[in-house]
């Protein structure tokens, strides 16, 4: 229908003036449906019926009552772990991505995005980005590039990992991971291979707090439930810069909101902070002596759970262990804990840190009140960036378990209840080999990989690397000794072959062999679970150009056919690599890639996620009912 437009004064000013074209008296005729809300928390987008084909008015002539067609399909963003939902906004008459806006049925996210959500259309735009494989021409960081096609990069790099498996050098072959976010797809292919050849950036990056965690009980990560904690307490700045940061910034908003109280440790007076109730700028270093101060308001005032200590601690093996003279009964625990603890005095941690003796006694009975439904969480930071950081998160989550908050409504769950493990086609059972590369013998309370010391141990002669993956990685600006990775990187001698699988250059693909170009959130497959609020969830990022060709009954067989130039995915990457590794099957490796539907044929990257979305508990239900 159309409508009588009256311009405003200003309009007409402009139109007088000739800023603007004259204004229509009339709105032209259209279909636009009235937006409704997709979410009871979010109003003003369209339903989920209408995504295939939804019309609103174009964005730079919205003036003239001109509309624009698109389809909607979903994604996940790829610019940080969070893995919140997107929507591409596909131009239905060009096939192009006009925009991306968050997903209201991402039960992370929720359609909330910070702005790297949005932003990856500069990225998927950007002139200046890798759009087909690159092979070098000349030396190591001569800048010297040929473009070559998909198939031989595919026969180049698998007759150099064959030719290592088959002369008994598998330590040879290493994957390096910086932006991780396939869930177990790795994994799997290296179990296949049967290398131990994972590596990734993990101990400089948050294996300090992990470990502090994982001494507790296993898990390395923690999943607060804070929209419905009573009191939370997070170390460093956190909300805007940690982390999962936008999914779990909302839950402390809505905590907030029901009277929720904050406390944050941090140095430095971030926007988290300069918005909580209390503000603890310890002096870097000294974040474990406040909270062991803590501990020790809670024990001497008994606010500490007792149920939860005498049912889910091991009391009465420390008791014997260490104070085997007393009896062993929960009150001599807590007395022998309170010794313990006994010069851990708040007017201690105020001389150690500089926050107020007052602040970390009422911090502590805040937690005491708090019960089951107190929240925390550390990352990077005062983790990391300290020596002994890891005792920053095991003072924290002792905290926790003094309040008996873990695993509780409102509290800090183990990450690993919000995690999940997908079940995958023709899993190969784990490798058994031990890279000392990675895990040297040296260092054997090492969390993870020590990725840092592998220039050094190439230089050293402590080995060498036939086929040497960075994936999303770029160890010369990550690690501090960038110009040891240069030197390593620079010599064929150490490093054979260099393959870098990145969407844009860096530093590292610099000294590459071949530069290959894999996609970015709307360009690729993976499966992305992470802990992101007290729940178990899946997301799954799709290439957008593919899936709007499917639904335009254009299918095509490889995801580099419908993205940008030739840039490609790792999922069929892998595959297609596996493939011509072990092509008559004698390696033992092409099994573990054939199809779950059709005998001894190649698997399909369809027929991957087809396997697993069968067995996702409840989907195949869901999906069937709504078509």
């Amino acid at each position: 229908m159309s409508h009588a437009f009256k311009p405003s004064w200003i309009e007409s000013t402009a139109e007088n003036l000739g800023i603007i074209p004259k204004l229509p008296d009339k709105h032209p005729e259209h279909d636009l449906k009235p937006v409704e809300s997709g979410s009871p928390d979010l109003a003003n987008f369209p339903a989920y019926e209408d995504w295939d084909d939804w019309a609103e008015y174009e964005a730079k002539d919205w003036a003239t009552g001109k509309t624009k067609r698109y389809s909607l399909v979903p994604t996940v963003c790829f610019n940080c772990e969070a893995g919140c939902g997107l929507l591409a906004y596909m131009d239905k008459e060009t096939g192009e991505v006009r925009k991306f806006e968050g997903n209201p049925h991402h039960p992370g996210s929720r359609g909330r995005n910070c702005a790297k959500g949005p932003a990856t259309i500069n990225q998927i735009n950007d002139i200046d980005r890798i759009l087909h494989p690159l092979k070098r021409k000349g030396k190591r960081g001569e800048g010297g590039w040929e473009r070559i096609g998909w198939d031989q990069v595919l026969d180049e790099i698998a007759a150099e990992i064959r030719k290592a498996i088959q002369e008994e050098r598998k330590d040879e072959v290493v994957y390096h991971v910086g932006r991780p976010g396939h869930e177990g797809y790795i994994e799997r292919v290296l179990n296949a291979w049967g290398v131990d050849g994972h590596n990734s950036h993990t101990n400089i990056c948050s294996a300090g707090a992990r470990l502090g965690y994982a001494i507790w009980h296993g898990a390395d990560r923690p999943a607060p439930d804070y929209a419905n904690a009573k009191f939370i307490l997070l170390i460093s700045s956190h909300l805007e810069a940690g982390h999962y940061f936008n999914p779990h910034a909302q839950r402390i908003m809505e905590a907030k909101n029901e009277g929720a109280k904050i406390a944050v440790m941090d140095i430095r007076l971030s926007n988290t902070a300069s918005r909580a109730d209390y503000w603890m700028p310890t002096r870097p270093g000294t974040e474990a002596a406040v909270l062991l101060a803590v501990a020790k308001v809670m024990l001497d005032e008994g606010i500490y759970n007792e149920t939860f200590l005498k049912e889910w601690t091991n009391w009465q093996d420390w008791l014997k262990a260490d104070h085997s003279d007393a009896e062993p009964i929960f009150e001599n625990f807590i007395e022998k804990l309170r010794e313990h603890y006994a010069d851990y005095t708040p007017e201690f941690a105020e001389a150690e840190s500089g926050v107020p003796a007052k602040t970390v006694i009422e911090v502590a009975r805040r937690i005491g009140a708090a019960g089951t439904q107190f929240a925390a969480h550390v990352w990077r930071s005062a983790a990391s960036g300290n020596l002994g950081g890891w005792q920053v998160a095991r003072c924290l989550h002792f905290l926790n378990v003094l309040s008996g908050s873990v695993g509780t409504f409102g509290g800090t769950l183990p990450n690993s209840w919000g995690k999940f493990h997908p079940s995958v086609p023709n899993p190969a059972p784990p490798h058994k080999t031990w890279n000392e590369l990675h895990f040297p013998d040296e260092y054997p309370l090492s969390h993870y990989e020590m990725s840092f010391l592998l220039p050094h141990f190439l230089k050293e002669g402590r080995g060498k690397l036939a086929v040497y993956f960075t994936r999303v990685f770029n160890p010369v600006w990550t690690y501090p000794d960038g110009f040891s990775w240069i030197e390593a990187l620079r010599d064929p001698k150490l490093i054979g072959l260099h393959a870098a699988l990145t969407p844009t250059w860096n530093e590292t693909a610099f000294f590459a062999d071949y530069v290959l170009p894999v996609g970015h959130a709307s360009e690729r497959h993976d499966l992305v679970s992470y802990e992101t609020h007290s729940g178990l969830w899946i997301g799954f990022r799709q290439p957008v150009h593919r899936e709007f060709l499917r639904r335009q009954g254009k299918p095509v067989t490889f995801t580099y056919e419908a993205n940008p130039g030739e840039v490609w995915e790792e999922d069929e990457f892998w595959i297609e690599l596996s493939w011509r590794v072990d092509p008559d099957g004698s390696l033992g490796i092409r099994k573990y890639f054939e199809s779950p539907y059709r005998a001894d044929e190649k698997m399909t990257i369809d027929e991957y996620y087809q396997y697993i979305f069968e067995r996702v508990p409840g989907l195949p239900e869901v999906a069937e009912k709504e078509g």
